[in-house]
């Protein structure tokens, strides 16, 4: 159990999911929380990291640091996602290990498994089939970190535990268009979609000064002059009358509340530690997720309805719908003691409600 005054540092704590952590922490009532910008610690870099470790001596490390992004970021910039990845884990895991952190947390995904893995995903399917190709650079580094945190506690006797989350969404997320998931890409296409029905360019100016489009077409847009704003959204797919959502829709995913996955975490770093996962699961880690899964063509309609777009959804089905299906198995997670408490459709409301705020 962490004292309220314990040291706590949480990589990567602007992301959406570090910055979930810091808010549930905060809420909890914790005092001595560290964190770093990404400009004030390359954790790419060891030599840094090391300093860092070497001078804060944190107790507990939540390690949230990654270089994220949907199927095409991931297929695009595939060094990029191996490489930073990779490195992040295996600096910090390394530094954690050498500066005598009492217990650390590791930010898996679900993409970690086989691409036809069978369904819902049991934590034993790890490498037990190809992985999807557009993520596969990510899941590499996401498998590395599961087994270096696993052979660092076989050899060291170290305290590090990992989770791997399904879908994520919630307040602080990308909304990219170019390199965003699923989610966040859909309210943010509706909401520009909605703007441009309703005529409301001031908005829609304000929108694309808080958040690039992507695709390198920013630079196109002259916020003086809405016909620009428009000639872009319609580049993307995004006019008054019709949006242009990627793929068949026929594809299923699960998505979890990114509030939901902080207290996951908090929960699993105040009373699991490792040899008591790795009685359940060798590779001390477990699924986060709420053993649901819709199809994306049912997620687009609720996201349109919480969103008020009125126009046409047309479906671009020359783009990849990526695996089939991901569905994690919690079983192991319910028997540890924790459920998620936050449903969908709540969830988005309240991501829209944040996003317009």
């Amino acid at each position: 159990m962490m004292k309220k005054d314990a040291k706590i540092y949480v990589a990567g704590h602007r992301g959406l999911v570090g910055s979930a952590i810091v808010r549930k922490l905060k809420e909890l009532g914790y005092t001595n929380i560290v964190t770093r910008t990404h400009a004030e610690l390359d954790l790419t870099d060891q030599k840094a990291t090391r300093e860092f470790f070497e001078k804060e001596r944190p107790e507990y490390v939540f390690l949230a640091a990654a270089k994220v992004g949907g199927i095409l970021a991931n297929n695009t910039y595939k060094a990029d996602f191996i490489y930073q990845n990779v490195m992040i884990a295996a600096n910090i895991i390394e530094a954690s290990y050498r500066y005598g952190v009492k217990k650390l947390l590791n930010l898996g995904s679900s993409c970690i498994y086989p691409k036809y893995a069978p369904q819902p995903m049991k934590e034993e399917y790890l490498l037990t089939g190809e992985l999807e190709p557009t993520n596969e650079p990510y899941a590499i580094a996401k498998i590395s970190a599961i087994k270096m945190c696993r052979y660092f506690n076989e050899q060291y006797s170290t305290n590090f535990v990992s989770v791997m989350p399904t879908n994520l969404y919630g307040p602080n997320d990308n909304f990219n268009l170019e390199t965003s998931h699923v989610l966040p890409a859909l309210l943010r296409k509706f909401h520009l979609g909605k703007l441009l029905m309703e005529g409301k360019y001031e908005d829609i100016i304000r929108d694309v000064k808080r958040y690039p489009i992507g695709f390198d077409l920013d630079k196109e847009i002259d916020e003086n002059d809405p016909k620009t704003i428009i000639k872009v959204l319609e580049k993307v797919g995004i006019t008054k009358d019709s949006v242009i959502v990627w793929g068949t829709g026929e594809v299923y995913r699960e998505f979890l509340h990114v509030d939901d996955l902080a207290g996951a975490c908090v929960y699993l770093m105040n009373n699991i530690d490792a040899e008591e996962i790795k009685k359940i699961s060798p590779d001390y880690f477990v699924n986060v997720g709420t053993s649901e899964d819709i199809k994306i063509k049912d997620l687009v309609e609720i996201v349109k309805e919480v969103v008020g777009y009125k126009g046409e959804i047309k479906w671009d089905t020359s783009r990849p719908d990526g695996t089939p299906r991901k569905l994690l198995d919690v079983t192991r997670l319910h028997k540890l003691g924790w459920w998620h408490k936050i449903e969908l459709k709540e969830g988005i409301l309240n991501l829209y409600k944040w996003y317009e705020e």
